[in-house]
């Protein structure tokens, strides 16, 4: 029997605010504290809320047969402390059913996993293991890296620190001909992969509601047939759980296609498996090799860090905080540390992307700026200010 690997990754940042100098202090100073919470209470009665309600009604009337694995970042957990405890109820709700699994990421959904040294980047995944474990009551197994940024490296490193499997994007130019639809293995490591089928996933990610793809309008049936003639033993099926409700209104038909969608794939004798199953259900069928220097991610039509890095601004930006990196942590300020974190967040380097054509609605979507100048004008600016609160504290210390 065959089955499918759902993965949804639940992310929200910490947006910086138009940055002027003032009288603000602490994250404030950087952060807009209204704007993300509006964002937040918004996406929690659009999306996570009734898909939450919806996966557990559907998980009551499947007796357990649905399954499903999600990563929801560090970030989201500390605006659902701040904001939406029904929100953080509900994530408890589905891991108690034991039919969800959630898995690790870097806890500020960062861009760790690029710096030269790997510290960070092993700190911020040991601080959301924490996280997950004492919001939701378990203990991932499995590794999804920030935005599926996936080379060797980062494979072993996930490795050694105990992870099972790690998820990755199955473009083709990793797969020498190969399906994306089985178990691999990393290179050099014991740790298993499981590549996104980018296609289907897309399918109902990105294309569900528009009406110029000659497909539309996607059915629950119309898609399950799809996934049956596909001749691997996994299909892994990723994508941004914000596509409940959120990137999909509900008016498209999106939560009832979830509804029906366990029903269609049963009904073609396929199953529902956790990342955890599908690996101890399926051998590896052949080794994945990216090398470690040639990073691959789920964005964009490069899949590659071009989303993130891809120009001088975002460059500078990243070089900047990597510098800064040894100086925060000298001051041993808790609330320092705190902002350059989550200015390491992916997303506000995705927002200074000047890709055009295709992807630019993506890149703009969730940002507070009208275009990604003034979000590398603005995090620059930003940065510059803290970058002197960090050699003042200094100053004062040493």
């Amino acid at each position: 029997m065959n089955s499918i690997c759902l993965f949804f990754e639940v992310h929200q940042p910490y947006r910086l605010r138009w940055f002027w100098p003032d009288e603000k202090q602490g994250f404030e100073r950087y952060f807009d504290e209204k704007v993300n919470r509006e964002i937040f209470c918004k996406v929690a009665k659009k999306c996570y809320l009734p898909a939450n309600r919806t996966m557990l009604e559907i998980i009551d009337r499947t007796d357990g047969d649905f399954r499903a694995s999600m990563s929801v970042t560090g970030t989201l957990l500390e605006q659902c402390s701040e904001w939406g405890e029904d929100v953080l109820d509900s994530f408890r709700d589905l891991a108690q059913t034991g039919c969800v699994e959630f898995l690790d990421e870097t806890c500020y959904h960062s861009l760790a996993s690029l710096f030269e040294s790997k510290e960070e980047f092993i700190d911020q995944v040991k601080k959301h293991k924490d996280l997950i474990s004492g919001l939701l009551g378990v203990t991932p197994r499995v590794f999804r890296n920030t935005e599926m940024l996936y080379n060797n490296s980062i494979a072993d490193i996930a490795g050694s620190m105990g992870y099972r499997a790690i998820l990755a994007e199955g473009i083709e130019r990793i797969l020498d001909g190969r399906s994306p639809d089985h178990v691999y293995r990393a290179k050099g490591s014991d740790i298993a992969v499981l590549l996104r089928n980018y296609k289907l996933s897309d399918d109902i990610g990105y294309r569900f509601s528009s009406r110029w793809w000659e497909e539309y309008p996607l059915t629950a049936a119309k898609w399950a047939d799809w996934a049956s003639r596909n001749p691997g033993e996994t299909l892994n099926i990723f994508m941004d759980y914000e596509t409940f409700g959120e990137h999909q209104w509900k008016d498209t038909g999106i939560f009832d296609f979830l509804r029906a969608l366990p029903g269609e794939v049963t009904d073609r004798g396929m199953r529902f498996l956790t990342a955890s199953q599908t690996i101890d259900t399926y051998s590896p069928a052949g080794e994945i090799d990216v090398g470690d220097f040639s990073t691959i991610s789920w964005a964009d039509i490069e899949r590659d860090t071009s989303a993130w890095l891809g120009n001088d601004m975002q460059r500078r930006c990243f070089e900047e905080m990597k510098i800064l990196e040894s100086y925060v942590k000298r001051t041993e300020d808790a609330e320092l540390l705190r902002i350059w974190k989550h200015m390491l967040t992916s997303d506000h380097y995705y927002y200074m992307s000047t890709k055009w054509l295709g992807d630019g609605d993506v890149h703009s979507y969730f940002s507070i700026h009208s275009s990604p100048y003034d979000a590398a004008v603005n995090f620059m600016a930003a940065l510059n200010d803290f970058k002197a609160r960090v050699f003042r504290d200094l100053a004062g210390t040493e």
